[in-house]
């Protein structure tokens, strides 16, 4: 399992060096005042002011330093050393007070011992996770009584239905060949992923087995932006399936409370 990680580290310490002069990322639009977070999350959490706010697997920190400019009081994890570094410098350079910190998800009990209002994650991030029952405890250990779980992820039926990837878990990765990314696909790096694939279910018996109660799960059946390379813009913000449209989820959101 190290060296799974070993690999995704290094593709994600490439991957910080290229989105941050990405037109994706827009920097320099963030750096004026932008908000990196969309409306589904920002209407689905709501108001997060004076609230304190756990952001698990963040890059380089835009959605949570965003948090902090919402009024949250703030902590992004990720297990990348130039993304944190990158997070860091941002917040310096910004007058934005948060607390960036470089573990992986399941170490961080080992350097963070704290509770929080918020535990918020987004957007790409169940894929690199070899465990979610091990992942889901620690959601739940970083809450406090009562504290908000918020995520909102891409659907694993569009991959199977469009890229025909595997909809069961296998603990197993999948071994990929990278030499873009999501943001700049024809980008010049050479790296390898490891990936894992999570049916909806087992996300939100992970989640429930740690003690925490479903308050929603929301089905969406578009992207906010063209991470599938099958989608088409149909709006502002709202990319869909090429040969299905709107009858195939694209993403989910889940909200819960811990007990």
């Amino acid at each position: 399992m190290s060296d799974y990680a070993a690999a995704n580290r290094s593709l994600w310490n490439a991957w910080a060096a290229l989105h941050k002069d990405s037109p994706f990322y827009d920097l320099e639009g963030f750096k004026a005042g932008a908000s990196s977070l969309r409306p589904i999350e920002i209407d689905e959490l709501g108001d997060v002011t004076g609230k304190s706010l756990l952001h698990l697997q963040c890059h380089f920190g835009m959605d949570t330093l965003s948090w902090a400019r919402q009024g949250a009081r703030v902590t992004g994890v990720d297990f990348s050393p130039d993304a944190i570094a990158l997070a860091r410098s941002l917040s310096d350079e910004l007058a934005i007070d948060a607390t960036f910190m470089c573990a992986n998800v399941y170490d961080l009990p080992e350097i963070l011992d704290e509770r929080f209002d918020i535990v918020f994650t987004s957007y790409g991030v169940l894929c690199w996770l070899p465990r979610l029952d091990q992942w889901a405890r620690i959601v739940a250990r970083y809450l406090k009584p009562g504290g908000t779980f918020y995520m909102v992820e891409f659907h694993p039926v569009a991959s199977t239905v469009c890229d025909k990837s595997p909809y069961v878990f296998a603990a197993e990765p999948g071994r990929y060949e990278v030499n873009g990314s999501y943001a700049e696909p024809v980008a010049g790096i050479a790296e390898v992923a490891y990936e894992w694939t999570h049916p909806l279910g087992d996300v939100i018996s992970a989640l429930c087995e740690a003690g925490l109660a479903i308050s929603f799960v929301h089905e969406f059946p578009f992207c906010v932006y063209r991470f599938f390379p099958f989608t088409e813009e149909a709006g502002p913000g709202r990319y869909v399936m090429k040969e299905f449209r709107d009858s195939v989820p694209c993403m989910f959101s889940i909200r819960a409370t811990k007990r």
